[in-house]
């Protein structure tokens, strides 16, 4: 199956800068982002990733990173994305978030083998985290509460929606509080990163979180 991973690469997690500059931003979202190929590849996927620009570490301009095809749309994501979903019946694209650093490949495949005209993995707050379009009428529309915008929109249309329920698709990592759950339930290369930059796994009242030592 043909995954898109969009990946903003100006300034990517800017709700992250009260606890990483915007160097280690970069460096997290790119493990983040490594993971996720991975866990696509893993399960069988073909990703590719959607780009606002060309990534840093692809060396400027270069067509691959991650092993896989880059390809460069600036545009607002709901733009970018429906360009790459299917335009004839028959055809299925799943679109991943790159920031899923929970992301593993059975959470994955089972999204890929859910029936529907859609499939769609909802994220904590209303968010679409991931999803596999299988009909040439759906469009995504990112704006608010894209989870209840989307099932709306294949209503209209007249589609039929799968959902997975799942903790590590339905976990993107955007706040401070989420780096947490990466140290809890991550397996790869984003935990890996947060470990060497000093972040350990705290206790505050009754609550679990997270601490950088100086």
């Amino acid at each position: 199956m043909q995954v898109v991973v969009p990946y903003a690469t100006r300034d990517p997690k800017s709700r992250l800068a009260g606890v990483l500059d915007a160097d280690e931003r970069r460096a997290f979202a790119r493990a983040m982002r490594a993971d996720v190929v991975d866990a696509v590849r893993d399960a069988g996927g073909e990703p590719t990733l959607l780009t606002t620009a060309p990534p840093r570490d692809a060396g400027g301009g270069a067509e691959r990173t991650d092993g896989v095809p880059v390809v460069v749309d600036d545009r607002p994501l709901t733009d970018a994305v429906n360009d790459a979903l299917p335009d004839e019946p028959g055809e299925a694209v799943a679109v991943v978030m790159a920031d899923l650093a929970l992301a593993t490949a059975a959470p994955l495949s089972r999204l890929f083998e859910t029936a529907g005209d859609v499939a769609i993995a909802p994220g904590r707050g209303g968010g679409t985290n991931a999803l596999v379009v299988r009909h040439p009428d759906f469009r995504v529309d990112y704006h608010g509460a894209s989870y209840r915008d989307h099932r709306r929109i294949a209503a209209d249309a007249g589609l039929s929606v799968g959902v997975v329920d799942s903790m590590r698709l339905a976990t993107d990592v955007d706040e401070p509080d989420d780096i947490a759950e990466v140290f809890l339930h991550g397996e790869g290369r984003a935990r890996e990163w947060l470990a060497d930059a000093g972040f350990e796994v705290v206790l505050r009242e009754g609550r679990v979180g997270v601490a950088r030592s100086d």
